[in-house]
C-alpha cells in the first residue's frame, strides 16, 4: 500500500503521520506538495492537520482551491480513499467532499487536550475491526470543531450510518460534559455517502506510540492497513 501525505503552507502535523506509517506501521509514504497535480499512484491519501493558509477566510477555505485538491477529488470521485484529520477534515468540508461544516468551538476558545471517543459502527474502513464499546484517549487540538449540519442533512448521515466518531467519556458514555467543543450530535468524525472519504477532528498520529504512552490513535491507522482497498 502506498499512502500519499498532502502538504499545504501552514500544514504542521504532516511529520507526525508520516512517522507514523512510516517507521511505525512500515508502509510506503509519499509527501505530496499543494501545488503538486500528480497523485503519484498512491492507493489512500491523507490531509494533514495544521493552520493551512493560516486559517485565513475560513480553516481550508483556501487549501480547497490548491491545485493538489483538483486530483484528490477527482480521485475520491472515483471511490479512492481520502482521510482528513482536524484541518484536513476542515479541507473535506470546503470541498464538498464531506457534509457539513466546521465551526468555531462553542466557548470560543482553542482547546488541546486528550479526550476520548468511540465508534458509531464498524461499517467504515477506518472504523472496521474498533470494538464500538471501546473509548480511545485521542488528543484534540482545534479553535473550529465544531460540526454542524442542516437537520435533512443529518437525518441523511444517521440512515447511511456516516457518524464515525462520537466524543465520550473515559467509560464509552456519551454525555455533555464528554463533549470539549460543542459539536451537534457529539460528533468527531464522518464519512460521504459512498465510505470512501472520512474525517475527523482528533489526531490519532499523536496517540500511535508506545513511546508516547499511548498507542489507541494506531488501531485507526491498523484499520487502514488491514482493509481491503477496493474502487
Amino acid at each position: 500500500m502506498k499512502i500519499g501525505v498532502v502538504v499545504f503552507p501552514g500544514s504542521n502535523c504532516d511529520e507526525d503521520i508520516v512517522h507514523v506509517l512510516r517507521n511505525v506501521l512500515r508502509l510506503q509514504v509519499v509527501k505530496l506538495w499543494h501545488k503538486d497535480h500528480d497523485l503519484q499512484g498512491c492507493d489512500f491519501i491523507i490531509l494533514p492537520g495544521g493552520f493551512s493558509y493560516g486559517d485565513y477566510l475560513r480553516s481550508g477555505a483556501i487549501a480547497r482551491f490548491s491545485p493538489i485538491m483538483k486530483e484528490v477529488i477527482a480521485f475520491a470521485n472515483q471511490g479512492g480513499f481520502v482521510l482528513g484529520i482536524c484541518n484536513g477534515f476542515q479541507i473535506l468540508c470546503e470541498a464538498g467532499l464531506l457534509p457539513g461544516a466546521l465551526t468555531h468551538n462553542e466557548h470560543h476558545q482553542f482547546v488541546c487536550k486528550n479526550v476520548f471517543i468511540k465508534a458509531d459502527n464498524n461499517d467504515s474502513l477506518i472504523t472496521a475491526s474498533i470494538p464500538l464499546d471501546r473509548a480511545l484517549k485521542i488528543p484534540i487540538a482545534h479553535g473550529e470543531g465544531r460540526f454542524y449540519a442542516d437537520e435533512a442533512t443529518m437525518s441523511e448521515m444517521k440512515a447511511n450510518g456516516q457518524i464515525l466518531f462520537r466524543y465520550c467519556d473515559e467509560e464509552g458514555n456519551i454525555t455533555p460534559l464528554s463533549n470539549p467543543n460543542g459539536t451537534l450530535d457529539d460528533i468527531a468524525g464522518i464519512c460521504n455517502a459512498g465510505k470512501n472519504v472520512f474525517g475527523m477532528m482528533p489526531h490519532p498520529e499523536r496517540a500511535a506510540e508506545g513511546v508516547l504512552g499511548n498507542t489507541d490513535g494506531k488501531l485507526i491507522f491498523e484499520c487502514v492497513t488491514s482493509g481491503t482497498l477496493s474502487r
